[in-house]
């Protein structure tokens, strides 16, 4: 017994190294192509033509909704062609009054049933399409996020171009507030580069992340919202994927994000995440594989791939600690165990990210002593992914939506200030 046993396990670690290899080297070979940028043609050679409904989902966001309106207000759009809806969720506080003393539409919604953010945007489309003005496309914001001026010319840009659904830059507004808000940034900053830029080079879908992006309102019509999990953006994602529709993306429409500021408040921010993307990994991830088989098509492929990310992230995460606890007792029995790629070479490819990320956000000039004392601990913050996403597979039967409350009180002008500021010093 003990013998079947061994080669059981013997066989089943090779297989999820492999595994975790292949998947590792295709998202690798993928980024390579996000390395340069490519130029493309100003947004302002675009005339402004595309008409906006600006959509707000907002729960109890009194402190942050005031500066996010302004910020949509600034933007250089002509005013006539986009309008401003936050939907006040279930709101409790004072986040209507305040968002309609800023100048925005105000839609009131109590469900004590459907609760969410999904539920909020499928109930503020069918309201927005019982209007008599027509908008050509929705662009969903979270209410703490803060939007650059220049956000509605280049998603006008995208759609003269073509494009059904198109995703903004995620940046942070609150970088270096703690460590957690820290690792947040450098994920984000990376996945921007090496992630979402690289497939909109190579034609391939992009990711939705749940703020920061544009949808053609025809479609809308056409296939319904209908995302209503714990990660709607994902689920959207993968209903487009389906359809054949893939996310473009704009490198220059930045938005900016608060980000926890907690280890708990990330905890339990991120245990939804996982709970969603478990919800969506068992609804999508083998529709996709066949569509992908049958039809040959990258993009279905490309996002099954995707979907396959938590199960990656336990088995490396596994490997990882079990690499370092091997390295440190060579003789533990316990600790055993046989790898296709010696040890060293785990720890070349941990020590590597010390270089390649920094050089990745160094060309997104984001880059300074901070992140690089982020560096430091933002191994750790991967590490919290395992129990993390274990911990969201779990319980993917849960819907109850978690609520991250946003404190984070920062205007536009801030935010320019020290891109500004930031600006100067590369210049030198």
């Amino acid at each position: 017994m003990v013998v079947i046993k061994e080669g059981f396990l013997y066989f089943l670690s090779m297989a999820l190294q492999i595994g975790v290899l292949i998947l590792g080297a295709y998202f690798f070979g993928i980024s390579i192509v996000g390395w340069i940028k490519r130029k493309e043609k100003p947004a302002t050679d675009f005339k402004p033509t595309k008409r906006f409904a600006m959509v707000v989902a907002a729960h109890n966001e009194e402190i942050v909704i005031s500066e996010l309106v302004d910020s949509l207000k600034n933007i250089k759009y002509p005013n006539d062609m986009y309008d401003i809806f936050v939907v006040a969720d279930n709101c409790t506080d004072k986040t209507a009054d305040i968002a309609e003393e800023h100048g925005a539409i105000v839609l009131r919604r109590f469900n004590k049933i459907e609760k969410g953010k999904g539920f909020a945007l499928e109930w503020a489309f069918d309201k927005i399409f019982k209007m008599e003005k027509h908008y050509d496309a929705f662009c969903i914001f979270d209410a703490d996020n803060l939007v650059s001026p220049n956000f509605l010319l280049e998603m006008n840009k995208r759609m003269c171009e073509g494009y059904r659904v198109i995703q903004g830059y995620i940046d942070s507004k609150n970088p270096f507030d703690s460590w957690i808000t820290a690792s947040y940034s450098i994920a984000f900053w990376t996945a921007n580069r090496l992630y979402q830029l690289p497939r909109f080079y190579l034609n391939m879908s992009c990711g939705l992340c749940g703020t920061g992006f544009c949808v053609d309102s025809e479609l809308i019509r056409e296939m319904g919202w209908g995302a209503t999990c714990l990660t709607e953006d994902l689920e959207f994602t993968m209903k487009l994927a389906l359809r054949g529709i893939y996310v473009g993306w704009s490198h220059d429409a930045v938005v900016y994000d608060e980000k926890p500021l907690t280890l708990k408040q990330s905890w339990n921010q991120r245990i939804r995440w996982m709970q969603g993307y478990a919800d969506c990994t068992g609804r999508f991830l083998v529709p996709l594989l066949k569509k992908a088989i049958k039809e040959k098509n990258l993009i279905a492929f490309d996002c099954a791939t995707y979907l396959l990310q938590p199960f990656r992230i336990i088995v490396f995460g596994i490997i990882t600690i079990l690499a370092y606890l091997q390295f440190f007792y060579p003789q533990g029995g316990l600790f055993q165990m046989n790898y296709i790629v010696p040890n060293y070479i785990w720890a070349i490819f941990l020590v590597a990210q010390f270089l390649y990320g920094p050089l990745i956000i160094m060309s997104e000039r984001r880059f300074n002593w901070k992140v690089l004392l982020a560096y430091i601990v933002y191994p750790f913050y991967n590490l919290t992914w395992v129990p993390i996403t274990l911990v969201g597979m779990l319980h993917s039967d849960k819907k109850e939506w978690s609520h991250t409350a946003h404190t984070r009180k920062i205007n536009m002008n801030e935010i320019e200030n020290k891109n500004i500021s930031k600006a100067e010093k590369n210049a030198v």
